[in-house]
């Protein structure tokens, strides 16, 4: 199927899906009718339902003798041409009108400030008094563990078992190489 618009370079979207800017062809498998949607900049956006109507030789039992006795292939092709009518301009003011009306439906606007009470005075009010006065904490001062330097003995080393030497202090584990460890 192909679809040219006037004027050539809308928008083109068969059942809701994009196929690309007229004039744009396109396959189709089934027949029916399609949704087919024209959107330009500057005018109206056109929606037409196009029928598209079996061909002879696909009806039952003319299709196989079509598809299996023709030795060529048929195939169909068919040209939508569709006009587009340039958008009415609106005035400003009307514009805007419509605007706040779907604000409001949306309720994302207030109703209008007529239709609105103004509020009642109210009576003035004492101001309380602050609250009583936080005395300020006192900071948190790290005191320094006891060791070597205050004058306790120095950790306990475990005895080695017959035989075994412990393994030096902050020595890798053994067999890696290139650690320096035998």
């Amino acid at each position: 199927m192909t679809i040219r618009s006037n004027p050539p370079g809308a928008l083109v979207y068969v059942d809701d899906y994009q196929i690309g800017t007229a004039p744009v062809s396109h396959d189709f498998v089934y027949y029916g009718t399609r949704k087919i949607r024209l959107v330009k900049d500057g005018y109206e956006t056109l929606t037409v339902r196009q029928p598209f109507p079996l061909p002879w030789y696909e009806i039952f039992p003319l299709d196989f003798v079509s598809e299996n006795l023709i030795p060529w292939e048929i195939r169909d092709e068919r040209v939508v041409d569709l006009s587009m009518v340039p958008a009415a301009s609106l005035p400003p003011d009307l514009v805007v009108a419509r605007a706040e009306q779907a604000r409001r439906a949306a309720g994302s606007l207030p109703p209008p400030a007529a239709a609105v009470p103004p509020p009642a005075p109210a009576a003035v009010q004492p101001i309380p008094a602050p609250p009583p006065a936080v005395p300020p904490l006192q900071q948190y001062v790290p005191q320094p563990l006891p060791g070597p330097a205050q004058g306790l003995p120095p950790p306990a080393t475990p005895s080695p078992l017959p035989g075994l030497q412990p393994p030096p202090r902050n020595a890798p584990a053994q067999g890696i190489p290139g650690l320096g460890v035998p």
